[in-house]
């Protein structure tokens, strides 16, 4: 069985990693070194279900069976390099990978469940001018075992939580919107997901999952077509090409007409209401001006706005507005009859806007 780099982890010289492995790819592995189908099954539920970090701990498999996987594969296991616990339920995690880079996690509790905010990339190359995630440049994409593990930490940290406070005792959403681009480590992103939707895995389904975006258009017209009714979200932004120009240089590739005809596209081919992500900036993007075109940006489309009052990164120099501009804002779109809600803040105690945690802790 060939393995690709992505499934090796991006980089040279590395086994095999049985982590960012479907499961039929799992029992072609153990095929052909010689097994049954069968003992693919039982690996891949000891790593997606009972969370093994090593193939000691497989122990309904031979002795023998186990020597050699660990000859010839790895399971990724990121180390939980920090933990921040914060209001209602929401926990931080900064994840090292076997490189010595690391990544930011983020587990949110609701009241439907545990959601999983997960990164796809090391740093970022998209440059946003209010978000600390590609301050630091971006360095790789990360692999699909390195996604997936991500929301296996959680659910490990969860079954080890008290029992009267792991009720709910693993993640059962699962959002692509931490660190990085999805779309722009498309493969390796698109493969995590069906990993955690595997039936022998964590079974999670895709309309409890989504993938985030900054509008990388061919990127959303393929996953249109990827036959997975994943949730498609879109960080927008602002409702002009001039504005958006300046706050999301993507912007100058992809203006807001191609971002908006790939969104009623994917909307089309998936009947899944697509959700613009919309970060509320003071004196910039939160005016009754801008909000008004929104409206119009979006009157008539199968769409949601998700309003976000801006998670400050002192480096960034931009503020969150008022609590009054945000209702004002919120206000004009529901005249409008545009399906809007206010995201419910978490995180802001523990420094949970994408790449604040890893630039702390890498300085």
């Amino acid at each position: 069985m060939s393995i690709s780099s992505e499934e090796a982890g991006s980089r040279p010289g590395l086994k095999p990693d049985l982590k960012g492995f479907l499961p039929d790819e799992m029992s072609e592995f153990l095929v052909s070194m010689g097994e049954p189908s069968y003992r693919g099954t039982q690996v891949f539920s000891w790593v997606h279900q009972k969370c093994a970090a090593s193939f000691d701990e497989m122990t309904n498999l031979p002795v023998a069976l186990r020597r050699k996987l660990a000859e010839v594969a790895r399971i990724t296991n990121l180390e939980v390099l920090s933990r921040r616990s914060g209001t209602e339920g929401t926990v931080k995690y900064l994840l090292g990978l076997g490189d010595g880079n690391s990544v930011e996690a983020v587990r949110m509790k609701y009241t439907y469940g545990m959601s999983a905010c997960v990164s796809t990339q090391v740093g970022c190359k998209m440059a946003c001018a209010f978000c600390a995630s590609g301050a630091g440049g971006f360095v790789r994409n990360l692999s699909p075992g390195e996604i997936v593990d991500q929301v296996l930490k959680m659910n490990l940290d969860l079954s080890q939580a008290p029992q009267e406070q792991s009720r709910v005792a693993r993640v059962g959403w699962v959002v692509l919107m931490g660190t990085g681009e999805p779309l722009d480590n498309y493969g390796a992103s698109v493969k995590a997901l069906r990993i955690l939707n595997a039936r022998e895995g964590l079974n999670l389904s895709f309309r409890r999952m989504t993938v985030s975006t900054c509008g990388l258009v061919p990127g959303i017209r393929r996953l249109a077509e990827e036959g997975i009714p994943v949730t498609l979200s879109i960080s927008l932004h602002a409702p002009t090409d001039e504005l958006r120009d300046e706050i999301m240089p993507i912007n100058r590739r992809y203006p807001i007409p191609e971002v908006m005809e790939a969104a009623s596209f994917y909307a089309g081919r998936t009947g899944r209401r697509v959700t613009f992500e919309y970060a509320l900036i003071r004196d910039v993007n939160d005016g009754p001006a801008q909000a008004r075109k929104l409206s119009e940006l979006l009157r008539g489309m199968l769409a949601h706005v998700n309003l976000i009052p801006l998670n400050p990164v002192a480096e960034k120099g931009y503020q969150r507005p008022s609590r009054e501009r945000v209702m004002r804002f919120f206000a004009i779109l529901r005249q409008a009859r545009i399906p809007v809600t206010i995201r419910r803040e978490l995180g802001l105690d523990i420094d949970a806007a994408c790449g604040q945690l890893r630039r702390r802790y890498c300085r």
